[in-house]
């Protein structure tokens, strides 16, 4: 008992160390690589690391729209949005839109597997608190925009920007950050290029949103 207390706190992630270092590798990363090695295929992803300044702020717009709107007022949770969330997916036919916050889905990709199980879900919200207590707002998301998923071994704005439209992630319109931002429920199959008449819905609906939320200049 004793033994595993100590490695369970020996082995607990460090969020106060991402104020100054980004991640070599993020638990997302290492999994998809993995899964390649044992289906024997190229396990190689595309992954370039990029600071918040570096990254269009139309982008920046459209993740916020599509997966968090409070992101800027909450403390790492948003219980409110969640019930919205749900209610929306159910009368649009589609996947949830903010069922996680930022912060959760940031702790998510860094240190955890995808299961279920009570004890992970435990340690996804001791790990959201700590990085809201420990991080500013912008480094979170900057955090997020360079570990999301955007597409088969596409991990990051950068990567994703000069993937499917040639250009680094700082001149991303609001058509091209939309076609991102509404691949992130699943983005294994939905993502720019793909013929999806509900990823393209999608894409429709945040680009609305968008237009909307014009006071998310001030915080981004």
């Amino acid at each position: 008992m004793a033994l595993g207390l100590a490695y369970a706190v020996w082995t607990w992630p460090r969020p106060q160390r991402l104020l100054r270092e980004r991640p070599p590798t993020t638990a997302f990363i290492d999994r998809y690589r993995a899964t390649e090695r044992a289906a024997q295929r190229d396990d190689r992803v595309a992954w370039t690391w990029v600071p918040y300044g570096q990254i269009a702020p139309e982008l920046k717009r459209a993740i916020l729209v599509a997966e968090d709107i409070n992101f800027f007022t909450h403390h790492g949770f948003d219980l409110g949005e969640l019930g919205k969330a749900v209610d929306a997916a159910m009368a649009e036919g589609e996947l949830p839109r903010g069922a996680s916050t930022l912060t959760q889905q940031v702790a998510k990709n860094l240190w955890l597997s995808p299961s279920r199980n009570p004890l992970r879900k435990v340690k996804e919200a001791i790990l959201t608190w700590q990085l809201e207590q420990t991080l500013p707002k912008r480094r979170i998301l900057e955090l997020y925009l360079n570990v999301a998923e955007f597409g088969p071994g596409i991990f990051g704005a950068e990567a994703a920007a000069r993937r499917y439209f040639g250009k680094p992630a700082a001149a991303l319109d609001a058509a091209e950050s939309a076609q991102l931002a509404a691949s992130l429920p699943n983005p294994r199959r939905w993502h720019p290029g793909v013929s999806s008449g509900v990823y393209r819905a999608r894409v429709d609906r945040i680009l609305r949103r968008m237009a909307r939320a014009e006071f998310l200049g001030h915080q981004i």
